[in-house]
């Protein structure tokens, strides 16, 4: 998997924003066991964060909307985090989705 570089840029309030975009690269894809992952690490950040697959945003911390995506092997996704720790949590993130989800298979 690889993650383009990161588009950062402070909004009207000043609060971060950051996109990348991610290749899934586990066989599954972000089915219902990687999607729980998923949420449970964007539920370590106080970001709020979406991904976006062909045009389709779900926030981050649902798991019906990550599955909902049909995000499969080789599928591009974005990531946009906004907040203090926005960074922190896609880096977080990336890690997670580039790992395969951390599945053996």
């Amino acid at each position: 998997m690889t993650a383009s570089a990161d588009g950062s840029a402070g909004g009207a309030t000043g609060v971060p924003c950051v996109t990348r975009s991610v290749v899934i690269c586990n066989r599954r894809g972000l089915h219902a066991r990687a999607a729980a992952k998923f949420v449970t690490m964007a539920e370590r950040f106080g970001a709020s964060v979406d991904v976006v697959k062909d045009g389709q945003s779900v926030p981050a911390r649902s798991i019906m909307g990550l599955m909902m995506l049909g995000a499969g092997l080789g599928s591009t996704v974005e990531l946009r985090a906004e907040g203090w720790d926005a960074k922190e949590a896609l880096d977080a993130l990336t890690t997670l989705i580039e790992s395969g989800f951390n599945e053996q298979d």
